[in-house]
């Protein structure tokens, strides 16, 4: 039997993966890649806009005139800009990383155990790498 290239696989609009499905099966591995890889192109795309801001503000600023509250403010707004930038590109970093898991087969398997981290944990959160029993006791010692 081939198996099935989840690249290939075209899905309903309405698929989700479920608990009956074997685990991380073309289907669901497609539907993960679909998920991740519109997440990136939307994030790659409001990061276009979001340099663009800041280029923009960076060229107002040098030629604002008003006083100290509004040269402030506009130092601030820039600042802010720039950490949710910065949370973007850790965020594009994370969802790479889950692509190369799907791509090398070890998606949905925690990086500590190798046990399946569960159909409805990675709905919820599709970048996660442990179970929740892991990531608690991770979370605990930090």
């Amino acid at each position: 039997m081939v198996k099935k290239n989840y690249k290939d696989i075209e899905l309903s609009p309405k698929y989700k993966p479920k608990k009956t499905e074997e685990y991380m099966c073309p289907e669901q591995l497609a539907y993960f890649y679909q998920l991740l890889t519109t997440q990136k192109e939307e994030i790659l795309r409001q990061s276009e806009s979001t340099l663009n801001s800041v280029s923009s503000k960076t060229k107002e600023s040098s030629s604002i005139t008003g006083d100290d509250s509004d040269i402030a403010s506009a130092e601030q707004e820039t600042s802010f800009t720039l950490r949710m930038a910065e949370r973007d590109k850790n965020l594009l970093l994370k969802i790479d990383q889950a692509l190369e898991r799907i791509e090398n087969g070890t998606f949905g398997y925690s990086v500590i155990s190798g046990d399946e981290i569960g159909i409805n944990r990675m709905l919820a959160r599709p970048l996660a790498t442990m179970t929740i029993e892991e990531q608690e006791e991770h979370e605990k010692r930090q």
